[in-house]
């Protein structure tokens, strides 16, 4: 279930996959399907590949851009051309809840890697 009240640190591990849905990005990120083919015309960091069909299937590097943006609009009150222009802009800072999102990511997939090592 979507839940705009939830915080970037709330979402869901990003599963170790190549390629995802719209329907699964919405679900990992927390934003509805019509909100991501919206932010694909407002960001061009947004390219989702398009297959059959004009489907369109996510990287993971989308979903990370996707977590970021709506931290920036839902989290850091920024309007739309104000997080188009952060993360567009020459010297961008790093921003601590993607710092934060990638090392919560690495200690799943590292913690998975010790689950197949166990066995």
């Amino acid at each position: 279930m979507l839940d705009a009240s939830k915080t970037t640190a709330d979402l869901p591990a990003i599963p170790g996959k190549r390629y995802f849905t719209i329907g699964e990005v919405s679900e990992l990120c927390g934003v509805k399907p019509h909100v991501l083919r919206y932010w694909e015309q407002e960001f061009p960091q947004l390219k989702p590949v398009k297959r059959r069909g004009n489907r369109r299937y996510y990287q993971r590097h989308d979903v990370m851009m996707i977590r970021q943006i709506r931290s920036l609009l839902y989290e850091e009150g920024y309007t739309i051309g104000g997080a188009r222009q952060h993360l567009s802009g020459d010297g961008v800072k790093e921003d601590g809840n993607q710092s934060q999102q990638i090392v919560r990511q690495l200690r799943v997939e590292l913690e998975e890697v010790l689950q197949i090592l166990r066995r």
